[in-house]
């Protein structure tokens, strides 16, 4: 038997080649920026430490998931149309991925320090939110019918902050519950508080909990999905284009300088997506409760 401190040492050196090889992997695949590469493989090495395999199996699954739509039918006009609006797009860089991960990663090492379900269900409840963000952005770019406002019902372009459509939402919901039902089937691979396990205080959820976390997942996934939108509709900074007279996330379009439009400067994409994360996590430990 490994000591505690043996085991630290053993899961330090295999999250950082597990990390490093995904990282890797996803350079290559144009998946991650070189600052995005390095940022995950550290993520990853973090997860690993102090984490079992529920942390990082489901950091894993929304990062393959999230980057095979992203790569599905990248080349379509309508995909193309609405990421030409998008503050970003194609390779995460080290924002992105510290913005998708960071807060799940600070719930892993609190839970490292104080195993309690509530970390874990926080935790699934942002990760719900992250994908299912991502896979109705990757996914609701394909629909055959334009988007509309979150706030006003009123059509808008694709691409548009705020804009939702029925394929958008049915593939947030998706993206949740693919998230609750990976956590799910990880958490009866291996314990999900690996230091608390060794001092004789795993923490263990039984089948009824497990099934209600595939839920949670969900609807909190689903809450953060439709946070985010509210969110751009109304507080995130948008550009005007000079040139093309598009609404667009970006300062720069069209190959000039794009004019302030509405919303707080620092409210970002980024930032976004980090509160509406945030959000989610507090509805699954909110939604834990009942």
């Amino acid at each position: 038997m490994l000591s505690m401190l043996d085991d630290v040492w053993f899961r330090l050196l295999l999250g950082l080649a597990g990390g490093m090889l995904i990282a890797v992997s996803a350079y290559r695949k144009s998946s991650l920026s070189r600052s995005g590469a390095w940022s995950a493989a550290l993520m990853g090495t973090g997860y690993v430490v102090l984490g079992g395999p529920v942390w990082f199996g489901t950091l894993l699954a929304f990062f393959i998931s999230s980057t095979a739509w992203s790569k599905w039918k990248r080349h379509t006009r309508a995909k193309q149309s609405a990421e030409a609006n998008y503050a970003k797009s194609g390779r995460r860089d080290a924002v992105q991925v510290w913005a998708n991960g960071g807060l799940g990663l600070g719930l892993c090492a609190a839970h490292a320090l104080w195993p309690d379900p509530v970390w874990l269900y926080a935790y699934v409840g942002v990760m719900a939110a992250v994908n299912a963000d991502t896979w109705a952005t990757e996914v609701g770019a394909l629909s055959k019918k334009a988007p509309r406002s979150v706030l006003t019902g009123a059509i808008v372009s694709p691409g548009t902050s705020g804009g939702v459509t029925w394929l958008g939402t049915m593939a947030a919901l998706c993206g949740a519950l693919f998230i609750g039902c990976c956590a799910a089937l990880l958490c009866l691979v291996g314990p999900i508080s690996v230091f608390g396990a060794g001092l004789g205080e795993q923490t263990v959820l039984g089948a009824p909990r497990l099934a209600w976390l595939i839920g949670v997942a969900g609807l909190s996934g689903l809450a953060g999905a439709f946070a985010d939108s509210l969110l751009g509709a109304t507080v995130q900074v948008m550009y005007r284009c000079n040139v093309c007279s598009a609404e667009t996330e970006r300062r720069t379009h069209c190959g000039h300088s794009a004019a302030p439009l509405r919303g707080w400067t620092w409210m970002t994409n980024d930032a976004v997506n980090m509160l509406s994360s945030i959000l989610a996590g507090a509805v699954a430990v909110i939604f834990m409760q009942l």
